[in-house]
C-alpha cells in the first residue's frame, strides 16, 4: 500500500509558477514510478510528467519545457515546478505512484491560471 498526499495548488495569474508536491508513505526508491497527470472538467485525466526509479523522466508536449518533476533523493516528496502556466493549465493535478503492479492516487490539488 501506497498513501499519497498533494500539496501547492492554488490561483494563480497566466505566466506565474507552483510548485506542486506529493507525499508518499514509503520511500520514493521503492516505487517503479511516480507521475503527476490532471484533469480539466469535462476532459479525461490525462499524464502531464513521470519519473522513473533510475531518475528518467518524461513530459508531455504540452508542458515540455515549462514543467519539471523531480525528487528529493530517497525520500520524499516528489516535486512538480510549474512554470509559464496557461489558463489551459487550469485543473485538478493528481499524484500517481506505480509499486508492485499497482496503481495507487491522491486525491488531487487544484490548480487554476487566470487569464
Amino acid at each position: 500500500q501506497v498513501q499519497l498526499v498533494e500539496s501547492g495548488g492554488g490561483l494563480v495569474q497566466a505566466g506565474g509558477s507552483l510548485r506542486l508536491s506529493c507525499a508518499a508513505s514509503r520511500t520514493i526508491f521503492s516505487i517503479n514510478v511516480m507521475g503527476w497527470y490532471r484533469q480539466a472538467p469535462g476532459k479525461q485525466r490525462e499524464l502531464v510528467a513521470r519519473i522513473f526509479s533510475d531518475g528518467s523522466t518524461n513530459y508531455a508536449d504540452s508542458v515540455k519545457g515549462r514543467f519539471t518533476i523531480s525528487r528529493d533523493n530517497a525520500r520524499n516528496p516528489v516535486y512538480l515546478q510549474m512554470n509559464s502556466l496557461k489558463p489551459e493549465d487550469t485543473a485538478v493535478y493528481y499524484c500517481k505512484a506505480e509499486y508492485l503492479g499497482s496503481a495507487y492516487w491522491g486525491q488531487g490539488t487544484q490548480v487554476t491560471v487566470s487569464s
